[in-house]
This record gives structure tokens, C-alpha cells and sequence, in this order.
């Protein structure tokens, strides 16, 4: 079992508390992954993992193992550093073979292994090179090999693959869910990305100045939000959260342009989310608003696929995503309506309610 487990784990800095009371337990066989943005603890959790830092207050577990007072050699994970931090004197091979070497793995073990690995992450041709004369995304894939060649009890990963190019990173990630899926293994993923954190979790950790906000898979997260902040923090474009007020006809936001009817709509919510492929937009006819109410395109961005439109609702602004490539154009009138069972409601302290 590779199960990892933070109990009430605090880490300060001085005065910074980068991890605050932090409890989880990462499975075993999971890909988990920590997103945030920058100096939210993701870096700081693995860090503890690893041994390279000792937690103020709480407990680490490995394998059901307290490893609180365990050196990072005797806890068997291997790390891939957002540095990378390669060997400059060492060709790839040699840097991919470094671990096993050190373990006195048998030859023959280190060879089929480092064949395999290479096949996987497409560097068998640089294999010769040393890092210096490695791209930046080549360099990151051997960093990523060097790891993959252990048989450690768990993978951690600090934004692994920020250095490569979009299609490459996206081949990537795909790659690292299967392997880690062939391996059977843990995995732990820090990543800024949200795009990269959705695509290969099973489960992930919301962060928050040092607090990890919602913990779950990543669908469930997305259409289920804790709070505003978790809210904003998936999505692309980020839903539209607007104050909100209790009308005659129900909840009304961006001064009466959205108003919901909705009878289970919570009475002390303050604020509304909606998610920018919630907003309906129709062609506006100035005959009523059974279609919906009037607003103004404020600008159109068209991404092939799909087409971000942001719409200005009084003083609002709200951005809607559309399929394909829809003829509206700005400072078009256009009607706009929401259903309300897609509506999130929040409250006083910015939860969900």
C-alpha cells in the first residue's frame, strides 16, 4: 500500500504559514493532483512528502508508516522537481540511470528499464546528450524519465511539464495518466494549470493560502463548488459571479437583466455564479422577453470551436461561451437567459449554499 496521509500538518515560514492545518489522504494507485496559484502550498506539501521539509504540528503518513523522523532517502519516493535539477556533467542516460545505479539495480534491470521509459516519453534519440545541449522540454521529459525508471512507492511531480509547448504538453500529460495507470502507482501532480489538473486527476485539492478549500474529482469540483473562490478557480473563461438581490420575480443580478424564478433559490444568498456555457444568447427582437433580456456585446472572441462573447448587462459584465462560430458581432443587442437549476448561489462568507 501507498496510501499518503497529512494529519493537521501546519508548516511556517517566519511569519508565512504556507501550509495551515492541512488533512487528506492520497490514495493508493491515484493520480491526485495540488492546483493553486503561485505561494498557495502546493510546492511546500510536497516538500513535506518528501522529507525535505519537517512539518511545525501534525502528522505524515506512508503506507499507513508515521515518517515524520524518516530521512528522505528511506521513504521511497521519487520527486521531479520543478528545477528539474539534472547532473550538467552527466549525459541523459546517465542522469536516467543515476537512481538505479545507486541501488545496484542489475545491469540488464537498468537497460530494459530505461528502454522502456525512453520508448514512452520519446527521448531514445537524445539519450547521448547531456542537459546542456537539451531544450528546455527535452530536458523536462528526461527529469521525468529519471523517475519513472524507480520502483518507488510514490511519484511526485512539481509542475513537471511547464516547459513544453501546448501540443506537446497536452501528448504529455496523456502519457503520464497511462503510465501512471500501467504502473499502478501513486502520483502525486502539483500543477498551476487548471486545464492540466482537470484532464489527469482522479482526485484533486483546491488551495488557498496555505488551506485546501474542496478536495474531489475534478467534475465533481467543477459543477459543485464550495465556495467563490473554488468557483473561479475552474473554468476558462472563469464563471460570471454577481451580486444579487431578492426582486418581486425572484433573484435579480447585473440590475434586472438576469433574473431567476426559482422558489429554492437560498434567501440569504448574496451573490450568483453562473458558468459562461449556462448563458443562453438569442438574437434579440425588442418584441419581449420571452427569449430573454436585453443586452449589449460588448466584444467577440472566436476560437474556433467555440466563441467567448462578453456581454455588458448595466454596468456588468458577463462573458458567455458559444459553439462554433455564431454570427453576432459587437455592440449587436442580444438576449440572454440562464436556467435556473444552473444557477450557483453564495452566501455572506463567500461559501456555497
Amino acid at each position: 500500500m501507498s496510501d499518503i496521509v497529512f494529519r493537521n500538518v501546519t508548516k511556517r515560514y517566519g511569519n508565512t504559514l504556507a501550509v495551515d492545518d492541512a488533512s487528506f489522504t492520497v490514495n493508493d494507485n491515484e493520480f491526485f493532483c495540488f492546483f493553486g496559484p503561485p505561494l498557495s502550498g502546493k510546492s511546500t506539501i510536497l516538500r513535506l512528502v518528501l522529507g525535505l521539509e519537517q512539518p511545525d504540528q501534525g502528522e505524515i503518513l506512508i503506507g499507513g508508516k508515521p515518517v515524520n523522523s524518516v530521512s528522505p532517502a528511506e521513504r521511497n519516493v521519487a520527486m521531479v522537481f520543478q528545477n528539474l535539477a539534472l547532473f550538467p556533467h552527466m549525459s541523459a542516460r546517465d542522469n536516467m540511470r543515476f537512481p538505479l545505479v545507486e541501488r545496484k539495480v542489475a545491469e540488464p534491470e537498468i537497460e530494459k528499464r530505461l528502454a522502456d521509459v525512453a520508448a514512452k516519453l520519446h527521448i531514445g534519440h537524445i539519450l547521448h546528450k547531456p542537459p546542456a545541449q537539451l531544450s528546455g522540454g527535452e530536458r523536462q521529459r528526461v527529469a521525468i524519465a529519471r523517475a519513472l525508471v524507480r520502483d518507488p512507492a510514490a511519484y511526485l511531480m512539481d509542475d513537471p511539464i511547464s516547459a513544453l509547448d501546448a501540443r506537446l504538453r497536452e501528448e504529455t500529460r496523456v502519457e503520464l495518466k497511462r503510465i501512471q495507470r500501467e504502473l499502478g502507482k501513486t502520483l502525486i501532480y502539483v500543477t498551476h494549470d487548471q486545464e492540466e489538473a482537470m484532464s489527469v486527476a482522479d482526485r484533486m485539492a483546491i488551495l488557498e493560502h496555505g488551506r485546501i478549500r474542496q478536495i474531489g474529482a475534478p467534475a465533481e469540483i467543477y459543477d459543485r463548488p464550495a465556495s467563490a473562490y473554488v468557483a473561479r478557480m475552474l473554468g476558462s473563461p472563469m464563471m460570471n459571479i454577481l451580486p444579487s438581490v431578492h426582486g418581486a420575480s425572484g433573484i435579480e443580478a447585473a440590475e434586472g437583466t438576469i433574473r431567476i424564478a426559482d422558489a429554492r433559490a437560498p434567501a440569504e444568498a448574496i451573490e450568483i455564479g453562473l458558468r459562461p456555457e449556462d448563458i443562453k444568447v438569442r438574437p434579440w427582437t425588442g418584441k419581449g422577453t420571452a427569449e430573454g433580456r436585453p443586452a449589449q456585446v460588448f466584444e467577440v472572441e472566436p476560437l474556433g470551436g467555440y466563441t467567448v462573447v462578453t456581454l455588458a448587462a448595466g454596468q456588468a459584465r458577463l462573458r458567455a461561451l458559444l459553439r462554433g462560430q455564431p454570427d453576432i458581432r459587437p455592440d449587436a443587442m442580444v438576449a440572454i437567459s440562464c436556467e435556473p437549476g444552473r444557477v450557483h448561489y453564495f452566501g455572506q462568507d463567500g461559501g456555497a449554499l
